[in-house]
């Protein structure tokens, strides 16, 4: 099912993939560089619903209207929070989550949100090649549960660079795996098997969760 939402900054598309009785709803939203096409966010919504989550892919307003390059971050809030409210509507419990700039949204914006918990899928902990302009700040305040899923050879950020995290955060990594978590043909984990870990990991940490395992 697909939905327009009115934003400060013009509509959002939300595609829901509903669960059968459903223990909670997550909202993904993409990175700067591409839309919910993206292989891990699809790799969601097809795996979590029989597992009783719902998942809502979240199109920013400046992808519904076509254009090519994202706008600045308080922009992206900006349109989130609508989309937040109305998916908030459902009465279920929400977890706010996203890849790369969706990670970045989700993490500055979750506690307003009400969400219960913030899924970051490839968190872009620096530009690539600068890892002096660090943007942990945002994923260490988030002040919810928080579950990052980072590939071993992303150039945004390897988990290796991560600082320590605080109590109610954990980083899965998915070895050898770039930024979009494709993995090399030479890897010993196929990219079936890598996008497994990352649904799973998701999956097990959801089910986990107070208000909904």
């Amino acid at each position: 099912m697909q939905k327009l939402v009115p934003t400060p900054v013009g509509d959002a598309r939300v595609t829901l993939h509903e669960a059968d009785g459903a223990t909670a709803l997550l909202a993904l939203g993409h990175g700067a560089g591409g839309g919910i096409e993206a292989r891990d966010l699809q790799a969601l919504a097809a795996a979590l619903p029989p597992r009783g989550v719902s998942v809502a892919l979240v199109e920013q307003p400046w992808r519904v209207a076509g254009k090519r390059l994202g706008p600045a971050p308080a922009t992206l809030d900006r349109a989130w929070l609508p989309v937040m409210a109305e998916l908030a509507g459902q009465g279920l419990p929400l977890v706010a989550g996203g890849r790369s700039a969706g990670a970045r949204v989700a993490c500055r914006t979750g506690a307003a949100t009400g969400a219960v918990a913030v899924l970051a899928l490839a968190f872009p902990l620096h530009p690539p090649g600068r890892p002096e302009k660090s943007r942990a700040a945002e994923l260490l305040d988030t002040a919810l549960p928080t579950l990052v899923v980072q590939g071993g050879a992303d150039t945004f950020g390897t988990p290796a660079e991560f600082p320590d995290l605080p109590a109610g955060h954990r980083l899965v990594e998915i070895p050898q795996a770039g930024h979009g978590f494709a993995v090399p043909k030479r890897a010993p984990v196929g990219q079936d098997a890598a996008l497994a870990v990352l649904t799973d990991a998701v999956a097990d940490w959801l089910a986990a969760l107070p208000p909904i395992g």
